[in-house]
């Protein structure tokens, strides 16, 4: 059984955590994050560690106390670091850009998929063929590329679509070549 809520989370310098009203709010520099925190989970912050703590051994509280724990911690390192996604898009004539707020891709359909950036994301193309994603926070970052992704999936026969960079995609034999 994992032990992951018990760990002591470490506060860089410069980031200031504070948990008040059910709510923990976690502040760096111009970053600012927020999460609510449900009843019978409890935060003990001193100078430079966090300690998450439940108030009972209910199966509800059990399954929530590692959760916590690792969603402050992606909120601590996102508001320090942040995160970053790249989406590659292969395929000839495949291109994508971004038209103020909005990702427009030309991924083989009659027209064109625009996608509206959520707010606190930046996104920008590289070329006509890389997306990049970046924020601070995980979960928006990651909902995001998986959207953009959704659009046109890398299909097994040619490779061609929206993938993640370094994602393997396995391809198949076509029907000729799998007769033989």
């Amino acid at each position: 059984m994992s032990r992951i809520g018990q760990k002591i989370l470490e506060i860089p310098k410069g980031v200031k955590v504070v948990f008040e009203s059910g709510r923990c709010i976690v502040e760096a520099a111009k970053n600012k994050l927020e999460l609510n925190i449900p009843q019978g989970i409890n935060l003990e912050i001193t100078a430079d560690s966090l300690t998450v703590k439940r108030a009972n051994d209910s199966k509800a509280l059990k399954s929530l106390h590692g959760t916590i724990r690792m969603l402050i911690n992606n909120m601590i390192e996102g508001v320090t670091k942040g995160y970053r996604r790249e989406l590659d898009i292969i395929g000839v004539g495949y291109k994508a850009q971004m038209k103020e707020k909005n990702l427009l891709l030309n991924v083989g359909y009659s027209h064109p998929v625009e996608m509206e950036v959520p707010e606190g994301l930046k996104v920008t193309c590289s070329g006509n063929n890389m997306i990049i994603v970046e924020g601070i926070d995980k979960q928006k970052v990651g909902e995001f590329t998986a959207n953009v992704r959704r659009v046109f999936p890398p299909e097994p026969y040619k490779g061609k679509g929206i993938r993640y960079r370094g994602e393997e995609v396995r391809k198949k034999l076509g029907k000729a070549l799998a007769k033989q």
